[in-house]
């Protein structure tokens, strides 16, 4: 008789709910527990028998992944996004538990990669940094509504400089807007030093990883864009080829075709027709992408990039197209050079870029 366990876990922030079915898909037993450390190790270790767990990512998946990894056989956190209209029915946090336990028995879950403790100090200084970046820029765009809103010009970065702010204040003669603005920019003093402090923890937290060395070596991929990538790619092995880390970095082109096929003379045949594409991938890592893009267009400025992207423009490739065949390109390079520890190599490019523009023609 087979002992297997299927816990599906529905997380909250105050009470976790559980299903145990068995491999027949029959439930075994439901329960709301705390969401709390002793709470939920103790009752995952007082199942019994060899136990298989799943729970969505999330807020807690990441200390829910090394609290119970050692108590099971197999843990899979999924992706909620890829669950999402799997069943059109009613909804709650009992049918929820359930379903999550029913899609793991029946091997239906698409799983999120979690398990490289090694990079954990690095993702939570990256996440860090990204957070004080995005507060930084929020107030910058509130001190600058102050001024549009009252038809005042404020273009350009001097509205945010120290030495010309008592001239900027001077321009607002409502007594109230002025305070507002001196509270906004007291924010963004205290913000850009603690940006500063963030960066410099996140670039020595980085330079423990050896690969780092290597990845600087790429054109347009400062200190700052690499510790982001170290921490939020972990383990590249994790992904056995470019095209699996285009669609994780948001850079995989979605096609679509429909009635490919036809009857020509009784021969049943596949119709010559072009694919018909319907933009990038929607499910990727938003962070990644952003920085791919961003390494994209500063590194068309520089070579060997500068020359692949003009040899695509003057091929007819639109200017946006040009760029996320570029970022593709640097994607399948950070890609190999953390598989394979090296460094970037610009003849190994050239080379490679030139066999596949001769096969293309």
């Amino acid at each position: 008789m087979s002992k297997d366990k299927y816990v599906g876990m529905d997380v909250h922030k105050a009470t976790v709910v559980v299903c145990v079915s068995d491999k027949d898909g029959k439930t075994v037993t439901e329960a709301t527990i705390q969401t709390k450390r002793e709470a939920i190790r103790d009752f995952v270790k007082g199942i019994g028998g060899t136990i298989h767990l799943t729970f969505e990512e999330g807020t807690q998946a990441a200390w829910l992944y090394d609290l119970l990894k050692p108590y099971v056989v197999e843990l899979i956190v999924c992706d909620p996004r890829y669950n999402k209209g799997r069943y059109a029915v009613s909804k709650n946090d009992k049918l929820d538990a359930r379903r999550l336990a029913d899609l793991l028995r029946t091997k239906s879950l698409k799983a999120v990669y979690h398990g490289e403790k090694s990079t954990r100090a690095l993702k939570e200084l990256a996440q860090s940094y990204e957070g004080l970046v995005s507060d930084s820029v929020r107030v910058m765009n509130r001190i600058k509504a102050i001024y549009r809103g009252r038809a005042i010009s404020c273009s350009g970065l001097s509205v945010y400089s120290p030495r010309m702010r008592d001239q900027w204040l001077s321009e607002l003669k409502e007594p109230g807007a002025r305070k507002r603005a001196e509270f906004l920019y007291s924010e963004l003093d205290h913000l850009k030093e603690l940006r500063r402090q963030s960066k410099e923890a996140l670039i020595e937290e980085s330079k423990k990883h050896k690969i780092r060395r290597h990845l600087l070596t790429v054109p347009a991929l400062g200190a700052i864009r690499v510790a982001q990538i170290i921490a939020i790619v972990a383990y590249p092995q994790r992904f056995g080829n470019k095209r699996q880390f285009w669609t994780y970095c948001g850079l995989s082109v979605l096609e679509h075709t429909s009635a490919d096929h036809e009857f020509k003379d009784g021969v049943l045949r596949k119709k010559n027709k072009g694919k018909t594409t319907r933009g990038l991938t929607w499910c990727y890592n938003r962070q990644l992408k952003t920085i791919l893009k961003a390494a994209a267009l500063e590194a068309i400025r520089r070579e060997p990039f500068k020359s692949i992207y003009q040899k695509m423009i003057d091929r007819g490739l639109r200017a946006e197209v040009a760029r996320v065949a570029i970022a593709r390109k640097m994607a399948a390079i950070i890609l190999s050079l953390m598989k394979r520890g090296e460094s970037f190599d610009p003849k190994h490019l050239i080379k490679e870029t030139a066999q596949s523009t001769t096969a293309a023609q």
